[in-house]
């Protein structure tokens, strides 16, 4: 019962955030700015979205072989097409629940080729730990090809006199950022209240022990010049993706490949911010968009689309794989 509560009070949580999310990115659209929104998804090349759908198809076609390569290295080969269904039920899950898609896909994978969910949990929290050291790069690059960004962010949100209406949003956002942290911190309290100190060494054994088994497959890895050369191209397609979204829109069409680079970078925090990104991703790319002269009801088009395309290609994708990765039936 217990354990169901605590599943409950997490969801709930995730909901709250995603919701509050949704809130910052709408929160001043009024009848003239829906009417602006409205003229950019008009004006938008669709067509563009075609090719956007593929690079991501793509994208998650290339994670799939280097979670694969990470898998071969523990000595458990398993088909690129189980590997691949599993990432896309992975994200169909996480958009829902986050955590709860890489156990489900290590989970499936594990059923399809026999391999203990454990190591696999493993090589999933390596991958991560080697994504987050990308993502750094990626927020170094950003800063270095634009020189002016840095002044500008600063600029945008540590204004020295801050407008009546910037300092009326900026002490409802510190109200509700307070409040959602008192949360954070309620929520974690009830969760661990009845947890002994054995308990938490249980687990951190545990944690420890799926680490190392995901290290070590590094450290086994043959082919780690294919590992760097697959993760170049993954996030070469992350970064080309939003390059083309911004050709598609009228208002965006005219900023340059270093723009994209804005993109990923805050597109990826708000990934992470929220279950599926739900309103963090196109809250982050409309502050961002915004930092280039975008004005607010294009900023905010451009967000929820790039987030929509993302969703449909996830769900649909992983929808699709669930037969492919079916263990097989045992015969009677």
């Amino acid at each position: 019962m217990s354990n169901r509560l605590s599943k409950l009070g997490s969801n709930l949580f995730y909901a709250a955030l995603a919701v509050f999310f949704i809130w910052l990115s709408l929160r001043h659209l009024n009848a003239e700015q829906w009417t602006k929104i409205q003229a950019a998804l008009r004006s938008t090349k669709y067509v563009l979205i075609l090719p956007v759908v593929g690079i991501l198809l793509l994208s998650h076609w290339v994670r799939a072989l280097r979670w694969r390569l990470l898998i071969g290295s523990l000595g458990h080969p398993v088909r690129r097409r189980d590997a691949f269904y599993a990432v896309m039920i992975g994200y169909l899950v996480n958009q829902g629940v986050p955590r709860l898609g890489e156990i489900m896909k290590c989970t499936l994978l594990g059923r399809k080729s026999g391999i203990a969910v454990e190591k696999l949990i493993g090589t999933i929290l390596l991958e991560r730990l080697f994504d987050a050291c990308c993502l750094i790069v990626f927020f170094g690059l950003t800063l270095a090809i634009q020189p002016d960004l840095y002044d500008k962010l600063m600029t945008t949100f540590f204004a020295s006199e801050p407008s009546a209406p910037a300092t009326q949003d900026r002490g409802q956002v510190l109200w509700i950022v307070g409040l959602l942290l008192i949360g954070i911190g309620l929520f974690f309290w009830w969760k661990l209240r009845h947890w002994k100190i054995g308990q938490i060494k249980e687990r951190l054994g545990r944690f420890q022990h799926q680490f190392i088994e995901g290290f070590r497959s590094i450290q086994r890895l043959q082919a780690r010049g294919y590992f760097i050369f697959l993760t170049l191209i993954m996030w070469s397609c992350y970064l080309f993706g939003g390059y083309i979204g911004l050709l598609a829109f009228s208002d965006t069409q005219h900023l340059s490949l270093p723009v994209a680079f804005s993109i990923l970078s805050a597109g990826s925090v708000g990934m992470i911010a929220s279950p599926g990104g739900i309103g963090a991703y196109a809250y982050l790319i409309q502050q961002t968009m915004e930092l280039y002269g975008i004005e607010e009801a294009a900023s905010i088009a451009f967000g929820w689309l790039l987030w929509l395309v993302q969703t449909a290609v996830i769900t649909v994708g992983g929808l699709a794989s669930f037969p492919g990765i079916a263990p097989p039936k045992k015969q009677a």
